[in-house]
């Protein structure tokens, strides 16, 4: 069982909270953002809101949408997640005179992100995009674990058990997030001066990604010693019984 609130949190943060990173790795995406200047907020009612700014070619994600240059509200989750899926046109109630670039470059970058985040297996022989398409999901992956221990009721039983901490999520020695707990709600970080409490670290790229699309099995792969934990067992514990529930919503 999934509920539309939590998806939307997905959708948003963790989705098109992708694009920031995408415009850092992918120079097609980046080409887009090159001398625009344009702040487009999504604003769901009694769900999350947040904006996307771009700035001569870098792009932030921003909680909230107070300063917003277009703004596009939607009046429950489930209209917010049918433009994700295509069944709903979004009309914006301010930023009328920079429709253009949300109906073209935008538009444009969200297909990118899109090609990476479902992804044929054909794409994936090329190692460039396999290692782009690689990072985005592990981005996705641990952003969506903070919005279901956050939002979803299954998720929050799990966070509930969660000490205060860090929990280090990492690929080799190069690729980590954070998931910052604090009186059992969760927020993702990449630069966090927190000391670490527990970790999960995946050996390589590869399994990783083999890991994501369901080619292993993690237990086994814990076993092998191909994932390493350690530190707060009981942290790396809750946070992987919340993992178990992204893939439902991410189906």
């Amino acid at each position: 069982m999934t509920d539309s609130r939590t998806l939307a949190y997905i959708n948003l943060y963790s989705i098109l909270g992708s694009i920031p990173l995408l415009c850092a790795l992918d120079e097609n995406a980046a080409a887009l953002i090159k001398d625009k200047k344009v702040s487009i907020g999504i604003a769901v009612k009694n769900g999350p809101s947040a904006t996307l700014s771009f700035n001569n070619g870098k792009c932030e994600f921003i909680e909230g949408c107070e300063k917003c240059d277009v703004k596009l509200p939607f009046s429950t989750p489930k209209k917010f997640n049918g433009m994700i899926d295509g069944t709903v046109t979004p009309i914006p109630s301010k930023g009328f005179t920079k429709i253009g670039f949300l109906l073209g470059n935008f538009v444009k970058l969200t297909d990118i992100l899109s090609s990476y985040l479902r992804p044929s297996e054909e794409a994936l022989k090329d190692d460039k995009f396999f290692e782009i398409s690689t990072k985005l999901m592990f981005r996705l992956i641990s952003s969506a674990i903070t919005c279901i221990g956050n939002e979803d009721k299954v998720g929050q039983a799990s966070a509930s058990y969660i000490t205060d901490g860090v929990v280090k999520l990492a690929i080799g020695d190069e690729l980590c997030h954070y998931i910052v707990s604090e009186k059992h709600r969760l927020t993702l970080d990449d630069n966090t001066d927190k000391a670490v409490s527990s970790y999960m670290r995946f050996s390589d790229i590869r399994l990783a990604r083999d890991l994501f699309d369901g080619n292993q099995n993690a237990v086994a792969c814990v076993g092998a010693g191909k994932i390493r934990i350690g530190g707060m067992i009981s942290q790396v514990d809750n946070v992987n019984r919340i993992l178990d529930r992204v893939a439902l919503y991410l189906a």
